[in-house]
C-alpha cells in the first residue's frame, strides 16, 4: 500500500512521495539518513513531517546544514514534529539552511 513517506540524504535532498517503502524514494548513489511520513498543512502553508522510517529510523538532523527542497514546495514551512507534544517540534526551516532545485 503506498503510503506519503519522505526520506533526508546524506546530500540534504529531501524527498517525499506515495511510495511502498521509504528505499523506493532512493537514486542510484543515495545514502539515507533516516526519513517518516508527511502530509500538507496547505491552510497554514506547512509540510509536517513526522514518526520514522521503518527502514532508515527518524531523520538525523545534526548531520545537515543546508537541506534542498524541491521549488514546487518553495516558501512553506517544514516542520518535523517528534511527537504529539508541540513544544519538541523541530522546526526544520528555522535550523537549516533552505536550497530550492
Amino acid at each position: 500500500m503506498t503510503l506519503p513517506k519522505f526520506i533526508i540524504t546524506m546530500d540534504g535532498h529531501l524527498r517525499i512521495g506515495m511510495v511502498n517503502q521509504h528505499k523506493d524514494l532512493l537514486k542510484p548513489g543515495d545514502q539515507c539518513i533516516g526519513g517518516g511520513y508527511y502530509h500538507f498543512d496547505f491552510i497554514s502553508n506547512r509540510i509536517l513531517l513526522d514518526r520514522a522510517s521503518y527502514d532508515f529510523g527518524k531523520p538525523k538532523w545534526h548531520l545537515l546544514e543546508v537541506l534542498k527542497v524541491p521549488s514546487t514546495y518553495r516558501g512553506m514551512r517544514i516542520i518535523y514534529q517528534y511527537d504529539d507534544n508541540y513544544h519538541d517540534d523541530f522546526i526544520v526551516s528555522d535550523e537549516l539552511n533552505i536550497e530550492y532545485y
